[in-house]
């Protein structure tokens, strides 16, 4: 009853009202062999950060959204977390798929899991408090109105 209980919790958190919501943003520290990211260095601005992979179509259908939000959207942090490529692979991706935004590959998955994701793409809207404020499960048009509305305004 109790794991009955538990998965019906997690199934639960993966709606768009996780039990993050309204609370402090789970830090990580992610060193791809390139570059280093800390969330908490991005603390004052508002950063969308969205979990992908290479291997997921939705992913591959929201890039271009995440690459013209940052270009619109200067003022924010859109930062990718690939979710543990081989370092081949998602290096080609990104010049494949012209990634222009913030990115870094977790192989060792850390980042997501912090934040109980698993399954590709979800994306938090974080405050410049570092209070999670949406999430969103799936590929999303960033540049509608509605989103760039809320992003506009937080």
């Amino acid at each position: 009853m109790v794991l009955l209980l538990s998965l019906v919790a997690a199934g639960c958190d993966r709606g768009d009202h996780p039990r993050q919501v309204g609370k402090p943003a789970p830090n990580f520290t992610v060193v791809d062999g390139t570059q280093r990211v800390e969330l908490s260095s991005y603390r004052g601005k508002v950063v969308v950060l969205n979990f992908w992979a290479t291997w997921c179509a939705p992913c591959i259908e929201e890039i271009p959204y995440l690459n013209k939000l940052q270009q619109q959207m200067p003022q924010i942090v859109v930062l990718g977390v690939d979710m543990g490529e081989d370092d081949n692979s998602y290096r080609q991706f990104l010049v494949d798929n012209r990634v222009g935004f913030l990115t870094i590959r977790d192989a060792q998955q850390h980042s997501n899991a912090l934040y109980g994701t698993s399954r590709p793409p979800e994306t938090y809207v974080i405050d410049g408090n570092g209070q999670i404020r949406r999430k969103f499960i799936g590929p999303q048009d960033w540049t509608s109105p509605e989103i760039v509305n809320y992003l506009s305004h937080l």
